[in-house]
């Protein structure tokens, strides 16, 4: 990912829709407007099925790509970035929503699981491997027994919505780091 002609390819997962914009599912699309804003670019429909923006992240060059699909479906829109930008898999950098980990809490890991994320299922499914790295912003776990599916699609609360501005500056610092110097580098610096 550090070579100064690869792409790197980050993917934010959501759901499209004003519906959804402030949903705890829909932090990969915030984390991606971040990001297209600091390589000073617009998101713009593409045919993979993604809005993607393409430039410069600290002088690394980077797909900033979010699926139109919904959540579930994100494998297809994925795979057509994937192929039509020639990114193999140890490029792709999926950032999503995370309930294992507590509200603002940033992990970088390659591969593994799904726990359970249908965006990330879908996607393995389509490229057909785990081994993507795959930026993970907690969202923590729904209070009482309220339903995990009902929880990341309803906002963030008002007191998260207080530091969630800091929580995504971050999230976009991490995957700066991430494709500027490299997996362990980001995981040292961010964990």
């Amino acid at each position: 990912m550090t070579s100064p002609d690869a792409v790197s390819l980050v993917v934010g997962l959501g759901n499209p829709g004003p519906r959804y914009a402030g949903n705890r599912h829909n932090i990969g699309f915030l984390v991606a407007d971040e990001l297209a804003d600091r390589v000073g670019g617009k998101f713009k429909a593409h045919k993979s099925g993604s809005e993607v923006v393409e430039g410069r992240l600290a002088g690394a060059r980077v797909v900033l790509a979010k699926p139109r699909s919904f959540m579930n479906l994100s494998g297809g829109p994925v795979a057509g970035a994937v192929k039509f930008y020639k990114v193999p898999p140890e490029s792709l950098v999926v950032v999503h929503d995370e309930l294992d980990l507590p509200f603002g809490t940033i992990r970088l890991k390659r591969g593994g699981g799904e726990n359970g994320h249908n965006g990330l299922r879908s996607i393995t499914k389509s490229l057909g491997t785990r081994d993507y790295v795959r930026v993970r912003f907690g969202i923590g776990r729904p209070p009482g027994r309220m339903d995990p599916a009902d929880y990341v699609l309803k906002d963030f609360s008002t007191v998260e919505r207080k530091e969630l501005a800091y929580f995504i500056d971050v999230c976009a610092d991490a995957v700066e780091v991430l494709v500027t110097k490299g997996l362990e580098a980001a995981q040292n610096q961010f964990h």
